[in-house]
């Protein structure tokens, strides 16, 4: 009598521990016991395609977690769309993600003027906007946009840091800007010009260029007769590559420094040339593929190993390649730590607690932090300089404003 009441009292324990299992699994549209459908797009086409490298390495690392059973047992959908870095086309794209695709979140959607198109309509639908693949400032504003959150140092607080290094390192030189008309641009120069503090007087001459113009030399050569000593290119991959070549031809040596979006050695540098982008400066955040200080690196040889499985063929001197190899590891990380809740508002919450997080490709002593209060993950940067074969790091870890 007595093992037959233990029993069951033992199989109503059961009962009650499982029916509480099952009543801990929270999901919002986007989320079963299977899977997670995450949203993205991309410029596959169009003038910066350059970055559609970055989707092709997230999607190839969230097949690789999917290859290891997933997340918490679920596998990742992710849904990437071209939208060919038009503001527009973004919005038709995100629209269809969110209404059509019911996606659970939107990840690593690329492009300043992009994100800024779709935001107003993410932020009213409560859709997690997250790791935004772009240094806008604005994406990291969680009063005005709650549900967005950056990734990569925003572009505010990075060419703060150029203005910082050339007003204490050439306090007299006479400054030109090159930098685009759009969401980005407006960023860039903002930032450049608090960073330059009394010495913002030093820029003589500014310069503007549509993503879609075929060329900007008509701009550098406005630049360059204007006589200045230093020469601060704001420029995405596409430009860049022009701007440091035609600098190079017409026998042009200002003090070069260049955005850290556009520091890529395959997409940049060497269609300008290596030996023009000589002695070029800029600030990074990742440890560079080739470069022996990294040979015996855990990190990235993780990311070697993935590389070759998983992106057979890649360039893994492409600095975009670790760009979303970081995106996706931390992204992952965060689907992670919601465990069995995956509400939109969970999701949220925990990408809101990032602490002290390390990604197998941060420079030493840069490490991912964010609070329901700071929506801005990595905020520090190390200066560069070009040697003609690599960037090679100098001075402090610095923290941006």
């Amino acid at each position: 009598m007595w093992e037959a009441r233990s029993a069951l009292l033992a199989a109503v324990a059961v009962a009650i521990s499982t029916c509480a299992g099952h009543a801990e699994k929270l999901y919002d549209p986007g989320a079963s016991d299977t899977s997670i459908k995450i949203g993205n797009t991309m410029p596959y086409s169009g003038p910066n395609s350059a970055f559609a490298v970055v989707g092709r390495t997230q999607a190839a690392y969230f097949k690789m977690i999917n290859d290891q059973g997933g997340v918490n047992g679920r596998k990742i959908d992710y849904i990437s769309y071209d939208d060919s870095y038009s503001p527009p086309k973004t919005v038709e794209q995100v629209r269809k993600l969110i209404e059509s695709d019911e996606v659970l979140l939107l990840y690593s959607v690329l492009g300043t003027p992009t994100n800024l198109a779709a935001i107003k309509y993410i932020t009213a639908k409560k859709i997690p906007h997250l790791l935004t693949a772009s240094g806008g400032t604005v994406f990291g504003d969680y009063k005005q946009f709650p549900w967005s959150m950056g990734f990569q140092p925003h572009s505010q607080g990075e060419t703060s840091v150029y203005g910082k290094y050339l007003a204490e390192n050439y306090p007299t030189a006479r400054i030109g800007v090159l930098y685009s008309a759009d969401g980005l641009g407006r960023d860039n120069i903002t930032g450049f010009k608090k960073g330059l503090g009394d010495k913002v007087g030093n820029i003589v001459v500014e310069q503007t260029y549509e993503v879609t113009d075929p060329t900007i030399d008509s701009q550098l050569v406005k630049i360059r007769t204007t006589g200045v000593d230093v020469f601060v290119n704001l420029t995405t991959p596409k430009f860049a590559a022009i701007a440091i070549r035609k600098a190079a031809e017409m026998g042009w040596k200002p003090v070069h420094v260049l955005v850290g979006i556009s520091l890529s050695i395959e997409n940049v540098l060497k269609p300008a040339g290596l030996e023009n982008a000589k002695d070029i400066i800029t600030s990074n955040y990742v440890k560079e593929f080739g470069d022996p200080s990294w040979d015996d690196d855990p990190g990235m040889k993780k990311f070697v190993a993935f590389v070759d499985k998983y992106l057979p063929g890649e360039n893994k001197h492409n600095w975009n390649i670790g760009y979303g190899y970081m995106s996706a590891q931390t992204m992952v990380h965060i689907l992670q730590q919601c465990g069995d809740d995956l509400t939109r508002a969970n999701v949220l919450k925990q990408a809101e607690s990032l602490k002290d997080f390390e990604l197998d490709l941060l420079l030493p002593g840069i490490k991912v932090n964010t609070s329901p209060t700071d929506h801005y993950p990595i905020q520090q940067v190390r200066m560069h300089r070009f040697d003609g074969t690599r960037w090679q790091g100098f001075g402090p870890i610095l923290a941006l404003d």
